[in-house]
């Protein structure tokens, strides 16, 4: 199987020169983790050409969709976000367009412009030949469900692609009060540890309970992390779709609204219970490279998807060889194909 198994990762990162460039006029801090200075994991982001490719090779990925590094471009000014977005979409159509077979990307969008965010998203789409875009849930302390943005979704809806959220670090508020008083742990904590995944999970709760799925039917959201903590607790927190007045159970959202994919994190226990929750028909593969690249601290085993282990967990996982190939490439393909196919007949 693992020879004809197509793998596309969905969550592959990268960081732009003129991203970087913003981000460091905008005050934002120059750590490696968002890919400033020669540290491996900053070379990797950088790099989209010979080194990311062979990485994904050693991981056993066939197409790496790429994303810019959280938050993207919504902790800028509109009129800043608005020019880096088009640049840094320019940017990234050309890295795909020089290597169609292994790469594709999903577009940046200017959310702190939210009018400017809309022709972005169709200029992404229909010029560009992007299948979706990649938002990081807060705009400064506007939260995704804020009513600015409904013009968004309901233009994805209408183009039919997906957005594909992933966290952003919570609030000050929020680090100062849980956060604080840890040392170099409490940031850590605060973030890819466990902070990220609670802080766009309430906001998926909040675009569901303040009516954003009901309005806009159609609209196709990709929830990485194996459902941002969520889907753990539908069974607990979907007695309240009563008292929301929503026009379905909380659940079904997951399973007609949400794609769920496990942004690299390897566990079999997630991967069952996300299959359990929402049915393989709802799930995509990612391994947030390169967060999760040779990253195995004290022999740590859920976090690494170097040396074969994107592939192999996917082999291996207790599903049929048909579901296997969905969850690969086959959803995403039924999920965005006609974008791909549209692009084709012009």
């Amino acid at each position: 199987m693992s020879a004809k198994m197509r793998i596309v990762g969905l969550e592959e990162h990268v960081a732009l020169p003129v991203v970087l460039d913003a981000w460091t006029r905008a005050g934002v801090p120059q750590i490696p983790q968002l890919g400033y200075g020669d540290e491996p994991i900053a070379r990797r982001l950088r790099d989209v050409s010979d080194r990311r490719l062979a990485d994904m090779d050693d991981q056993g990925v066939d197409v790496a969709v790429l994303s810019l590094a959280t938050p993207g471009v919504q902790n800028l000014a509109a009129a800043d976000a608005v020019s880096v977005a088009r640049a840094a979409n320019d940017a990234l159509a050309e890295v795909v367009a020089g290597n169609p077979e292994r790469l594709q990307a999903l577009a940046a969008i200017p959310t702190p412009a939210p009018e400017a965010a809309v022709e972005e998203l169709e200029r992404a789409v229909t010029r560009l030949g992007f299948r979706g875009a990649m938002l990081y849930g807060r705009t400064g302390d506007r939260l995704a469900d804020a009513p600015e943005f409904d013009d968004l979704y309901a233009a994805a809806a209408r183009l039919r692609v997906p957005l594909h959220f992933h966290p952003q670090t919570p609030a000050q508020p929020v680090l100062d009060a849980y956060y604080s008083g840890l040392g170099g742990v409490g940031m850590g904590l605060a973030t890819a540890g466990l902070g990220w995944y609670y802080d766009l999970g309430v906001q998926y709760l909040r675009m569901i309970f303040s009516g954003v799925f009901d309005r806009h039917p159609e609209l196709q959201v990709i929830a990485g992390h194996w459902g941002e903590v969520i889907l753990f607790y539908l069974d607990h927190t979907g007695i309240l779709a009563h008292n929301a007045k929503l026009e379905r159970p909380l659940a079904d959202y997951f399973r007609q609204n949400f794609w769920v994919a496990g942004s690299g994190t390897v566990s079999e226990r997630y991967l069952r219970w996300t299959a359990e929750v929402v049915g393989t028909e709802r799930m995509l593969y990612s391994t947030d490279y390169p967060y999760t690249y040779g990253t195995r601290p004290g022999g740590f085993p859920y976090l690494d998807t170097s040396g074969g282990v994107a592939r192999s967990f996917l082999e291996r996982a207790p599903f049929t060889e048909e579901q296997k190939a969905a969850i690969g490439s086959g959803n995403w393909e039924r999920l965005t194909g006609h974008v791909a196919a549209a692009r084709r007949q012009h």
